[in-house]
């Protein structure tokens, strides 16, 4: 392969990592690609203290915990893969939590927010919630 070749390869990015990918392919590797960002000990120990301040009940706070742990392991971006449930409270769908802020996809603060005010609507309480997440493992 001429040094011109090799030049233009590096100079088109797609054309370069098609050309790993093939070649990665041919000797039997498999390339996967990584969450674009996982949940980290921080943002999850974020996403606790953000809750504690906006639900000082402990026993609210307990239940609310005991679910999100439950659903999301306090990671604002997971994506339940069957149903598409997203967030902390697994809200589905996820762009519901929009009325809560235009920040859904990435806020401890937008997903805690619309979070309670869904289990305060529905089931009365963080722990009117659990209780039914306890009798049917959903809620």
């Amino acid at each position: 392969m001429s040094v011109s070749r090799i030049v233009r390869r590096i100079a088109s990015p797609k054309k370069a990592i098609t050309t790993v990918a093939m070649a990665a392919a041919t000797a039997g590797f498999v390339l996967t690609a990584a969450p674009a960002q996982a949940a980290t000990t921080d943002s999850a120990a974020q996403a606790k203290s953000i809750a504690h301040k906006m639900i000082p009940n402990a026993a609210q706070y307990s239940a609310f915990s005991h679910i999100v742990e439950h659903e999301s392991g306090w990671d604002v971006n997971a994506t339940n893969a069957s149903s598409g449930a997203y967030g902390l409270v697994q809200a589905l769908p996820g762009s519901k939590m929009a009325s809560a802020g235009s920040d859904w996809k990435t806020s401890a603060q937008t997903q805690i927010k619309w979070g309670l005010d869904y289990m305060n609507s529905r089931y009365g309480s963080p722990s009117g919630a659990w209780a039914f997440w306890q009798a049917n493992g959903w809620y």
